[in-house]
């Protein structure tokens, strides 16, 4: 056990190294199951990395993002001290993306995008709806950026002010016909069903379907939520307005999905969407993909998304840069997650909280650094 111990401090020493001092100032302890100690930088410490076991040395021998996560997972690693600061460690890992990375690029090739997004979604949103609202803005329950005025602003009412820019954007006014994608937790057909306008609103989740109803049938909302998707949604009418908040990360073929908006959208009328983006045109990494947004979806990379606007009729009438939003959207996720752990181990078990927890604080990291931005988009058809 010292051995191996040992030879992975120096393997992880030899790691940062490669990396400019500049780039990396956390300082850290790794500890091992016999409670040996080796530090990295100077002290204060930002974290320690606990190695229970000899899987924990295995996994992190092999400087794999996905070896080590599942070891976190499985609680043969545990974190002590800050989270987010033990994640910008990931840098120093590589990702082996294998055989599952390239099968989910080849099943929409074989069977279609809208077969493989129908088995793909039920592994993250048919999850019981009560975990997210134990983590989501308790107003809203909204699964996106919210856009807030400043770093101290509640969730809640960043997530209102961010539901209103949609609105004012597109122009809605009551009796409007708008087309949403994604119902997600029925956070817009309850704001929107609210003020008088008729939302039909996509999901191709049944859990989904059935918590927004209720929520429709509740309150007499003029909305509608159907199990369809939305490349294959035809109702023989064109829509006042459309609005997308954070589906186009699952729609990663933008001159599809342009057309079908030009399709649905009446002369004038405007399209919302919100977004994770990032500078190029990669799919999820392996943790990602494997255990929390299973699928071909990627970040929507702005430049390119905006090339295929270009040629379409659709006049681009704004870009919001909401990086920092979505760094504090996801910073406060991740704090309500965890302050409901207890409750979460209890009925979903451990390896559910570490999950969220790796994707929501991984997400608020990479938010914070820039190595991931969101945006949101306004686009336009023209009265023609």
């Amino acid at each position: 056990m010292p051995k191996r111990f040992s030879r992975l401090a120096d393997l992880l020493q030899k790691q940062l190294e490669v990396i400019p001092a500049s780039n990396f100032q956390i300082s850290f302890s790794l500890i091992s199951p016999d409670g040996e100690e080796r530090v990295f930088g100077s002290p204060p410490l930002g974290f320690s990395l606990i190695l229970k076991n000899d899987q924990a040395i295995a996994a992190l021998s092999t400087m794999d993002q996905e070896n080590i996560a599942r070891a976190y997972l499985m609680d043969d690693l545990e974190v002590k001290g800050e989270l987010m600061e033990a994640l910008s460690l990931r840098d120093l890992f590589s990702d082996s993306k294998g055989f599952n990375f390239v099968w989910r690029l080849i099943q929409p090739l074989l069977f279609g995008q809208v077969k493989s997004d129908k088995k793909w979604i039920a592994q993250h949103y048919d999850l019981d709806e009560n975990f997210f609202r134990l983590f989501l803005d308790r107003r809203h329950r909204a699964y996106s950026q919210a856009v807030f005025s400043s770093d101290e602003e509640t969730l809640e009412d960043a997530e209102s002010r961010k539901f209103q820019f949609a609105l004012d954007a597109v122009h809605a006014k009551p009796g409007d016909k708008i087309l949403e994608i994604g119902g997600g937790w029925g956070s817009f057909v309850e704001y929107a069903g609210q003020r008088g306008i008729h939302v039909t609103s996509l999901t191709i989740s049944e859990r989904s379907q059935a918590f927004v109803q209720k929520i429709i049938d509740d309150q007499n909302l003029p909305c509608k939520i159907l199990l369809e998707h939305f490349l294959h949604h035809n109702p023989g009418i064109q829509y006042d307005a459309i609005v997308n908040c954070g589906v186009t990360e699952h729609l990663p073929d933008y001159k599809s999905s342009l057309q079908q908006y030009q399709k649905l959208l009446k002369p004038g009328g405007h399209l919302y969407l919100d977004a994770s983006a990032d500078r190029v045109r990669n799919s999820h990494g392996t943790f990602m993909n494997k255990y929390v947004f299973e699928g071909n979806g990627h970040l929507m990379v702005l430049h390119d998304y905006l090339a295929e606007v270009a040629k379409t009729p659709f006049l681009l009438r704004g870009v919001w840069d909401d990086t920092h939003n979505y760094y504090l959207t996801c910073r406060e996720w991740a704090k309500r997650l965890d302050s409901n752990r207890s409750i979460i181990e209890e009925k979903w078990g451990k390896a559910l909280h570490r999950t969220f927890q790796l994707y929501l604080w991984g997400s608020a990291h990479g938010f914070l650094q820039g190595a991931i931005q969101a945006y949101r988009v306004v686009l336009q058809r023209p009265n023609l």
